[in-house]
């Protein structure tokens, strides 16, 4: 067991001093596809070059306002970062802006989450195996595997939808769901790594980017998880 509080503090609520009768908006974290390593992110402190999106509730401005730190784990070691939270000049709420290497309510980075999935669901060897050369604990990567499986079926519609949406080729279904969804991210990544930027981030980094870092959360409604629209892909790593 780890002695943290690995809960992240941007969770969605409705926001509680907005007048009475005015429509409750909630306050989401915008994951931005940030390409530092996490040593470089850690030692850059509030000094990262931090994108400011519009605001996912109303498309309104946001200004920089406060900020928190939060436990991320990588590479078997845990780290403090800054996350920076942004207020939306119109509607009055506040959003969390976090690295795409993170996933909201969860320590450990994209890539160690990635990892764990893409040799279990993929078929390669079990949950304990994979736990292992991960370096987190079994029962942290059952509990990853138990939600990836669970929502396996809107991940792979989703990001194969997403795939064909930036002009890459349709997903054909493999055996099981879990192996649909890895196919479907890869497929969306591959279309995605052709735009300026993305190709660096890796395929997790990327997931992470466009479910807004809810890519293994009880429930998932991102702002830029949206085939049809532009507005899905957040802004363009500098």
């Amino acid at each position: 067991m780890f002695p943290l509080s690995v809960r992240d503090p941007s969770s969605p609520s409705f926001c509680a001093d907005r007048e009475k009768g005015s429509e409750a908006v909630s306050p989401v974290a915008i994951v931005w596809p940030c390409p530092l390593a996490v040593d470089a992110y850690e030692a850059a402190g509030r000094d990262v070059l931090f994108p400011r999106p519009a605001c996912p509730s109303c498309a309104g401005p946001l200004v920089f306002w406060s900020g928190y730190r939060r436990y991320v784990r990588a590479a078997g070691r845990c780290r403090k970062i800054f996350v920076p939270r942004l207020r939306c000049a119109s509607c009055g709420v506040s959003h969390a802006l976090l690295p795409a290497f993170t996933l909201a309510w969860r320590l450990d980075v994209a890539e160690t989450v990635g990892m764990v999935m893409t040799q279990v669901a993929g078929g390669v060897c079990g949950v304990r195996p994979a736990a292992e050369r991960a370096g987190v604990p079994y029962t942290t990567a059952r509990g990853w595997v138990r939600r990836f499986r669970a929502r396996a079926r809107e991940l792979g519609a989703g990001f194969a939808a997403l795939a064909v949406e930036l002009g890459g080729q349709a997903v054909t279904p493999p055996a099981g769901v879990a192996r649909f969804a890895l196919a479907a991210v890869g497929a969306a990544f591959a279309a995605a790594a052709g735009l300026p930027g993305w190709g660096r981030l890796g395929a997790w980094r990327f997931a992470s980017a466009v479910t807004g870092g809810r890519l293994i959360a009880a429930n998932t409604v991102s702002p830029w998880y949206v085939v049809g629209r532009r507005r899905f892909m957040p802004p363009i790593p500098p």
